[in-house]
C-alpha cells in the first residue's frame, strides 16, 4: 500500500535510507524528512507492506518542474514493482498539479538503478546539476 508519510514513520525510513545506501553524512535525514514535512508534505510517500515501510519517495513541485528523491525499496521486496508503483503515484500526483515534467537525479555511482528508470521511460539528459549548500546539516 502506498500512502503519505506520517511522522510514526520516521524510524524505519531512515533505517531504510541507511540501508539501501542513499545516505551522505553531509544529509542528515531526519533534517530532510522535517524540511519535506514543512513543504508539500503530501508529496512524501511510503510503500508499507503490513506495518514494515519497505519503500519511500520524495516528491516536490516548484511550479517548473517536478523531482523525485529518496526513491527507495527495501532490499527484500525488490522485484515486486514497488519502484515502479511509487514511481507512477509520483507521476499521478504531479500531473494532478499540473506539472509537465519530472525529474531525477540519480548519484555518479549509482549505475544499476539507471536501467530502471529507462524501463519507465525516462532518458539521461544532457544536463548538468551545480549545487551549493546554504544550511550545513
Amino acid at each position: 500500500m502506498i500512502r503519505a508519510f506520517t511522522r510514526a514513520d520516521t524510524a524505519q525510513v531512515v533505517e531504510l535510507w541507511h540501508a539501501v545506501g542513499l545516505t551522505r553524512p553531509w544529509n542528515d535525514p531526519h533534517n530532510d524528512i522535517e524540511r519535506k514535512l514543512s513543504t508539500q508534505p503530501e508529496l512524501f510517500l511510503v510503500c508499507e507492506d503490513g506495518r514494515d515501510v519497505v519503500g519511500t519517495a520524495m516528491i516536490g513541485y516548484d511550479g517548473h518542474r517536478g523531482w523525485v528523491y529518496y526513491l527507495a525499496v527495501a532490499e527484500p521486496a525488490r522485484g515486486r514493482g514497488l519502484a515502479r508503483d511509487l514511481m507512477a503515484e509520483a507521476e499521478r500526483l504531479l500531473i494532478e498539479r499540473g506539472c509537465p515534467k519530472i525529474m531525477l537525479m540519480v548519484r555518479a555511482d549509482n549505475t544499476g538503478v539507471i536501467d530502471l528508470y529507462e524501463h519507465l521511460g525516462y532518458a539521461v539528459e544532457q544536463t548538468r546539476v551545480l549545487g551549493k549548500r546554504l544550511i550545513a546539516d
